[in-house]
This record gives structure tokens, C-alpha cells and sequence, in this order.
């Protein structure tokens, strides 16, 4: 691999191109619009059909249907347009279809926003995909890579998601990988199940209430049983491509830390900073970086956190009426009827800024021994 000095949103196209989808479908919408945009472009040199769409329902369900008749596919949306497509995804999902979908991150209507928070894909959080929050745009392509490998491992959609232009307008130096490493990874899609005239299957039929119940079920087990090859294909990657994958969690400098940051995202790079600097401070401070949102890893995070006197938890969404869902799923995990101090800090949304400074102010109160919820 040679590095390129290359944005986001065209590192994450020319991936997704070289793990040869044979369909593509998208509507571009504000922060992913450049990754349709060089899919269309780039069309001719790779060969797949590139679908342009009247909407972002039309998107999804252009490759459900291409799924299904035994196609690799793709698409890319932000936003409302993630919002729109909510009816598919659960159908995707249900029918067991190994879909691939890149999301860059950006809050929701209303009031209108372009900007970043995980609103978005954590409103979808419920409809059977595998999430995969990266952190970085090399993470985010190397990502889009695995989830091929993850779909089409466990019959289950998969879902890559990192943030609007934090991340998909950054210009910055990448290993793109060429397309012979990724063949070497990848190997050529072979269906488990498709629409055939000579051998006929059911997808998604009608079921009445005493078998549904059971495929919900067994639905929630799959994807539970999902999190052994989320970890096994991000160690494979990380051979291959002599470069570390984190697969569930990412710890940074947490095994010795009495208290703990848990973020996700481009924020949680923020926080690798705060960190260094809190322990130049003589802080005792770590962070846990959550990577795959669902399945949710609710064992890895209490082991990780046993025995801290305080967790920080700040997320980009907000659950009305509940509040951050990273924070109640983190306390979920945590149960067991003592828990240390918490502090649930609802932030970014919109796109609003999270500095270094916020962040070791976000400590700080813990330190202090606030809990609750707060908003930042």
C-alpha cells in the first residue's frame, strides 16, 4: 500500500468499489454526497450498475432487491435520508440479507441541521443491523472492507458509520488498500440463499403471531452470536494489513485508570488527547472506546470497567425522554446493584464543537463527584 493524500468520502468510494459490489444504489445527501458522487464517477473503471435514485427509500430497497437475487451491494446516506430507509432496514435485516451501508453521521430535523451527532444511525439502532462507529477515515475504510466479510459471514446487514465532515470532508494521508489486497481478504461473494426460478425461496413472508415471536428471538441470537466474527475478522485484518483493528472496543490507557471516558467516534480521538494531557496532570484517567454499538459488547464493557470509582460517558445523541443512549446501555451492562459514580454527559449535537477543554472539563465534574445526566 501506498499512502495518498486523499479525502474521506473518496477513500471510503474507492474501497467500496474495489470490494466489487455488482450493484450500487444511492441519492446523495449532505455530509455523504461525495461518496454517490465518485461511485458515479468512478463507474466505468470498476463495472458494477451505479443506480442513481429518486430518494433514499428507493436506494435501500434498489439494494435489498439486488441482494436477494444474489448481488454484492452498496449504498451511502446521512441524516434524513438514513431516516427515510428506516422501513427497509428491518426487512433487510429480517430476511437475512448481507447489505453493506456506509452512514456519515449528522443530526436530524428539526430545526434542520447539516452538522454532526450520531442522531441518526442511533435512531436505527433497533432495526437488526450490525453498527460499526469508527473513529478515524483509515479505520472507516478499512471497516467498510470487514463488513463484507462480517455480512456475508452471519447473514446480517452491517452498517458503517463515522462522522460528517469531521471526517468526510478531511483531507488527509490514507492507506487506501490496492485491489489485489482486498481480493486476498474478500473472497468473491457466493450467496446462502437468493431468488431462483429453479430452486424457489421465501423471503420475508407473512408469518402470523405464532411464529413471529420465534424469529424475533432467534434474530436476537444471531446477532448476539455476531460479536465472535466482528473480533475474529478484525483480527484477520489486522495480519493481513499489519495494521491494528479493533473490532468491539478500543482501551487506551484504562487497565491502570481509576476513572474512565467512554466515547465513540471522531470524539473519542479527542479524548485520546484529553487523556495524556489529564495524565501529565498526575490524573489516574483512561478511556473506552465503544466500536460496535450492536450488538452491544455488555460483557467486554463490564469487565473493563470493574473496580473504577468513576465513569464519564459523553455521547453524540440523545434518547427524549431518557436520555444518551450509550450512557443507559453502558449502565445496563454495569447492573449490579452497586455501582461506582456516573456521570451521563449529553453533547455534540447539531454539530456542536467537543474540545480537548470540554472534555477534561466533562472529568473534572466527575472528578468532583457530579452523576446524572447532564446536558454539555
Amino acid at each position: 500500500m501506498m499512502k495518498k493524500i486523499i479525502e474521506g468520502s473518496i477513500a471510503v468510494a474507492h474501497t467500496a468499489a474495489k470490494c466489487r459490489p455488482k450493484v450500487i444504489c444511492a441519492f446523495p445527501i449532505t455530509p455523504s454526497t461525495h461518496i454517490p458522487e465518485e461511485l458515479s464517477r468512478i463507474q466505468p473503471q470498476y463495472g458494477y450498475e451505479f443506480v442513481p435514485v429518486e430518494a433514499e427509500f428507493s436506494a435501500i430497497s434498489g439494494i435489498l432487491g439486488a441482494s436477494a437475487a444474489g448481488a454484492r451491494t452498496f449504498t451511502a446516506t446521512s441524516s434524513q435520508g438514513l431516516a427515510l430507509m428506516h422501513e427497509v432496514l428491518h426487512n433487510a435485516s429480517g430476511m437475512r440479507l448481507p447489505l453493506v451501508a456506509v452512514v456519515a453521521n449528522r443530526g436530524l430535523s428539526a430545526p434542520l441541521t447539516i452538522w454532526n451527532d450520531w442522531q441518526d444511525s442511533i435512531s436505527q439502532r433497533d432495526t437488526g443491523w450490525i453498527q460499526l462507529y469508527c473513529k478515524n477515515n483509515q479505520e472507516t475504510i478499512d471497516t467498510v472492507i470487514q463488513a463484507y466479510k462480517i455480512a456475508e459471514s452471519v447473514s446480517l446487514p452491517v452498517m458503517v458509520c463515522f462522522d460528517g465532515f469531521y471526517l468526510t470532508h478531511a483531507i488527509e494521508p490514507l492507506d487506501v488498500p490496492e485491489q489485489k489486497e482486498i481480493d486476498d481478504f474478500l473472497p468473491p461473494f457466493k450467496p446462502k440463499h437468493s431468488l431462483d426460478i429453479n430452486n424457489p425461496e421465501t423471503f420475508g413472508a407473512f408469518v402470523d403471531p405464532k411464529y413471529y415471536q420465534q424469529f424475533k428471538e432467534e434474530q436476537h441470537k444471531l446477532t448476539l452470536s455476531a460479536i465472535d466474527t466482528i473480533q475474529k475478522t478484525a483480527d484477520e485484518f489486522s495480519e493481513s494489513f499489519n495494521r491494528d483493528e479493533h473490532g468491539l472496543v478500543e482501551e487506551y490507557k484504562s487497565y491502570d485508570a481509576d476513572y474512565i471516558i467512554i466515547s465513540m467516534g471522531s470524539m473519542a480521538e479527542n479524548a485520546e488527547v484529553a487523556v495524556d494531557e489529564l495524565r501529565k496532570e498526575g490524573e489516574s484517567v483512561g478511556l473506552l472506546r465503544i466500536k460496535m454499538f450492536r450488538p452491544f459488547p455488555s460483557e467486554v464493557i463490564k469487565n473493563a470497567l470493574q473496580n473504577k470509582q468513576g465513569i464519564l460517558v459523553a455521547e453524540k445523541d440523545i434518547s427524549p425522554g431518557l436520555g444518551g443512549a450509550l450512557a443507559s446501555e453502558v449502565k445496563a451492562a454495569l447492573y449490579n446493584g452497586s455501582q461506582p459514580n456516573f456521570l451521563s454527559a449529553i453533547t455534540g449535537l447539531g454539530g456542536k464543537d467537543v474540545s480537548v477543554e470540554n472534555i477534561k472539563e466533562l472529568f473534572k465534574k466527575l472528578k468532583n463527584e457530579e452523576s446524572g445526566e447532564i446536558w454539555f
